[in-house]
């Protein structure tokens, strides 16, 4: 019998995070295989994926998601499972799910034409902020500040077409005063969260945002436990405003989490914490098959 357990950890391209996640595994002494998505050719055949269970990394969603999709169906454990996948990559669904659960999130608004759209702006208020209802990394943001600004992005994205204009997400501008909070949140405990300060208003550390230590107190804590109860759980980065009336809101919710700029600024090994969580993970489903 081999030894247990056996770990895969899915990635595609290969960033830091993963080779982090590769040297944790390692240290532990753990089987480790690594899996690059795009050579790839899946089949249900069992016995090619005997692992307790796989870490998906994958950059590009649609692939990572599909792939996670075949390997739940033949019974090997994923970390996120593929029902987190979904949700979370797509800001609507994400933010029906902390509608749901009563977590306070930004107001917004959702429309499919150019008159919606234009009304539902005008009725949020000026400043408004224009996102794809799928991406990442603040790609395809837009402030537009008054009628003739969102006029001309709307013609823009209906001219463009295509599957990531064809849902307008409008969210009300919130005023973070060069700052918004990543908390990281694995198990549903908060490990640890970062500032992310900027001069501009998009403030992700992928668009040049500066990540310092952000205190986890009960409150930080109690709102993103709920948040990641509402879309599933698992290893999740969550986004969140500090908005001076109404306290924490919830702005996304991340299932392939970046993480590199944030361990030294926390001083929790977050790389270390995942792998647990996957051994957990690999763990429940040992206990299940026995």
């Amino acid at each position: 019998m081999r030894a247990y357990p056996r770990i895969a950890i899915l990635y595609g391209p290969l960033r830091v995070e993963e080779r982090l996640l590769f040297s944790e595994v390692e240290q532990r002494g753990i089987d480790l295989t690594r899996i690059d998505d795009r050579t790839l050719d899946l089949s249900f055949d069992c016995e090619t994926w005997d692992y307790d269970v796989v870490i998906a990394r994958g950059v590009a969603q649609q692939r990572t998601f599909h792939v996670v999709t075949m390997l739940e169906a033949v019974g090997v454990p994923v970390v996120n499972g593929s029902a987190v996948l979904e949700l979370c990559n797509d800001k609507v669904r994400t933010s029906a799910a902390l509608a749901r659960a009563g977590v306070a999130q930004p107001r917004l608004r959702v429309a499919f034409s150019p008159e919606q759209a234009l009304a539902a702006i005008e009725d949020l208020g000026y400043p408004a902020v224009i996102k794809p209802a799928v991406g990442s990394w603040g790609r395809l943001l837009a402030k537009v500040n008054d009628r003739d600004a969102a006029e001309a992005l709307i013609e823009h994205k209906q001219t463009l077409g295509g599957f990531h204009h064809g849902t307008i997400y409008i969210q009300e501008y919130i005023e973070k005063r060069g700052r918004d909070i990543r908390a990281f949140v694995i198990g549903g405990e908060t490990i640890c969260a970062i500032y992310r300060q900027s001069d501009h208003w998009i403030t992700n550390t992928a668009r040049g945002g500066l990540a310092s230590n952000c205190t986890v107190t009960p409150e930080l804590a109690d709102l993103c436990a709920r948040a990641a109860a509402a879309v599933g759980g698992g290893i999740l980065a969550i986004d969140l405003f500090e908005d001076p009336e109404r306290g924490l809101l919830v702005n996304e919710v991340n299932a392939t989490m970046e993480f590199r700029n944030s361990i030294d600024t926390t001083g929790v090994n977050i790389p270390g914490r995942i792998v647990e969580y996957a051994l957990e993970v690999a763990g429940r489903g040992v206990m299940r098959a026995a």
